[in-house]
């Protein structure tokens, strides 16, 4: 493990006004001030606009962080960002997400997901051009939807992920082959996260905590797939985020191998709860938690806005995440109860900090 000091670095965050990037940036300039964090986000209106721009309101509270309004799928963009600022750290958030909606809109997903990220891994190949430091370590996110199908549980990262369910999990699993490749051809320093169904405060409202919400709010049955037969790793955002700042500092090592040419200094782990919940277990703590911050009114009839249906295409029964890698070479595990996680999104859901009340 190469060990990489942020302070005075240049860091690139893509998808900055996401859920997880917006976390992981307002990490990075709280944390490390001598840092510039360059964020960029195509601001898309996948869902409520107003979530990003609350959320990049408060990045650019921060002298020190630098807002690009652009899309990663646009070269030029890229190009002109690392040309003008060489970061040393990337990491690469920015990605069309949800299972569903790669069913009926799998363009955005090839240009987003495939097209963006190999014009990142483009750009951190030429920013060793002519002898320069460039890129120390690039991380992108990856999935828990790469798994499929996979009837072995807890999903590791030895298990073989050749079964994507989804288009979404197969651009997922092609962004962990190009991210192999160029970092064996071009020994970037690359490591893959296999983030395990975020949750919290200020996400995204495609997510079902955060849809199951809105619905019973507005007294509309909600939909529990699977005859609530579903099993989630759920995994709450700061968990997430720390995970994140621990790899960011600890790069693949680059060294040759027998042949005296470079192994591909390269990892992917799972950053998940390693304790699956079940759906319905999870809805009723959701109502509960929603009660108790008033969200809704304590006399709620839960039962009658609650409807079990089938499977849905692309979903999988059940997510579980193996994370001993990840205790292993960074001494971290994730550890938020459910519970804990979805009182602090209840909370934040009442507060003035929601730009959609």
């Amino acid at each position: 493990m190469e060990k990489i000091d942020l302070a005075g670095k240049n860091i690139f965050v893509t998808g900055a006004a996401g859920f997880i990037g917006s976390y992981l940036s307002e990490r990075l300039l709280r944390e490390v001030p001598t840092a510039t964090i360059i964020g960029i986000d195509n601001m898309n209106d996948y869902y409520d606009v107003r979530l990003k721009e609350a959320r990049l309101k408060k990045l650019k509270g921060y002298d020190h962080f630098i807002f690009v309004r652009g899309d990663i799928a646009d070269k030029t963009a890229i190009d002109s960002i690392f040309s003008q600022y060489k970061p040393s750290v990337v990491v690469n958030l920015a990605a069309q997400a949800g299972v569903r909606y790669s069913i009926t809109n799998p363009d955005a997903y090839i240009q987003s997901n495939l097209i963006g990220f190999y014009n990142i891994l483009e750009a951190c190949r030429h920013s060793y051009d002519g002898g320069a430091r460039g890129v120390e370590h690039l991380v992108y996110a990856s999935s828990s939807s790469v798994y499929g199908s996979n009837k072995k549980v807890p999903y590791s990262t030895d298990d073989k992920v050749d079964n994507p369910v989804s288009l979404y999990a197969a651009t997922k699993k092609s962004n962990e082959l190009l991210a192999h490749a160029y970092s064996k051809l071009y020994n970037i320093p690359s490591t893959g996260l296999r983030f395990f169904t975020v949750y919290g405060p200020a996400g995204r409202p495609d997510m079902a905590y955060f849809g199951f919400t809105i619905k019973l709010v507005k007294g509309e049955t909600i939909q529990i797939f699977n005859f609530g037969n579903c099993k989630r790793d759920f995994t709450y955002v700061d968990d997430i985020v720390e995970g994140v700042m621990r790899i960011m500092q600890g790069a693949p090592e680059r060294k040759n191998g027998d042949d005296g040419l470079p192994m591909p200094p390269y990892n992917v782990y799972n950053i998940g709860n390693n304790s699956p919940e079940n759906l319905l277990t999870f809805v009723d703590i959701l109502q509960q938690e929603l009660v108790s911050a008033g969200v809704l009114p304590p006399d709620y009839d839960f039962e009658a806005h609650k409807k079990l249906v089938p499977m849905q295409p692309g979903d999988v029964p059940v997510t579980y995440a193996d994370t001993s890698a990840l205790e292993r070479d960074y001494g971290f595990r994730p550890s938020t109860p459910l519970r804990e996680g979805l009182r602090r999104f209840a909370r934040w859901y009442v507060s003035d900090e929601n730009p959609m009340k």
